[in-house]
């Protein structure tokens, strides 16, 4: 029996955006990103249902638009991006719709679960072929230890348990 040959996608990073939201002090969302991650795909064809996903961001790339923030999450309050420069990603299956994996935070590796839009395959105008995706998920900052906590005057909850990852990604085939 045959192998079928497996095709290899990497991230367009530059129509790509991995990102997260989580509730501050319970009235509003702060929003970030990593700017220097790493991705790709590998899968016998163009429907993607035998996807096989690797993912990996620099922590110290975080960026929420404020550099005291990003400073604090960056410490061993949060990811400790001194011992634990990188989270990463390692796909166990994916249906189409759901992809499931081992996500990577600090030294705690979890099982979760993504929900996938695969937008569309097509070439542009430089012959390259490209696929687009749409990933959601949440997790529980805590279960990674991302333990830091904090409770305003009025009882409010400094930062929410639960994080939003929203990641936009466009992916290149190699040829």
């Amino acid at each position: 029996m045959e192998t079928a040959v497996k095709t290899k996608w990497n991230i367009d990073n530059t129509h790509s955006e991995v990102g997260f939201k989580v509730k501050h002090m319970m009235i509003s969302t702060v929003k970030g990103h990593f700017e220097e991650y790493e991705a790709s795909i590998e899968t016998s064809d163009d429907s993607f249902s035998d996807a096989a996903f690797n993912f990996s961001a620099k922590i110290d790339s975080i960026n929420t638009k404020n550099g005291d923030r990003d400073n604090h999450l960056k410490s061993d309050d949060f990811f400790n991006a001194s011992e634990y420069p990188e989270m990463t990603f390692v796909s166990k299956s994916f249906d189409g719709e759901t992809l499931v994996g081992d996500l990577t935070i600090r030294d705690i590796t979890k099982e979760v679960s993504l929900e996938v839009d695969l937008n569309g395959v097509a070439v542009d105008s430089y012959g390259q072929t490209k696929a687009g995706f749409e990933i959601r998920g949440k997790i529980n900052r805590k279960d990674f230890n991302l333990a830091w906590s904090a409770v305003t005057e009025a009882g409010s909850i400094v930062v929410a348990d639960t994080v939003n990852l929203v990641i936009d990604a466009q992916f290149v085939k190699e040829v």
